[in-house]
């Protein structure tokens, strides 16, 4: 029987998938408040991290921790799990 981790081989409702903050947040802006061109940081998972060109990061794997890579300007290129 594989092995199955919750979140990342299988679809957990209560942990929504990269596919879907892909959605919400590429290409917009982290910011205190929604709209056309900025997304709430309030209303991201509590396991997450943002990830600038030039900051570091350590490189432990943690299925539930969202990872959210922007560029010099603040706006989203990369969203994933780890």
């Amino acid at each position: 029987m594989p092995l199955v981790v919750p979140g990342i081989q299988s679809k957990d409702s209560s942990n929504p998938s990269t596919e879907d903050w892909s959605n919400k947040l590429m290409g917009k802006k982290l910011g205190d408040t929604h709209d056309t061109v900025t997304f709430a940081k309030q209303d991201l998972p509590k396991e997450h991290r943002v990830l600038t060109p030039d900051s570091m990061s350590t490189m432990d794997f943690r299925p539930e921790r969202l990872n959210i890579h922007v560029d010099n300007e603040g706006t989203v290129t990369n969203v994933r799990y780890g």
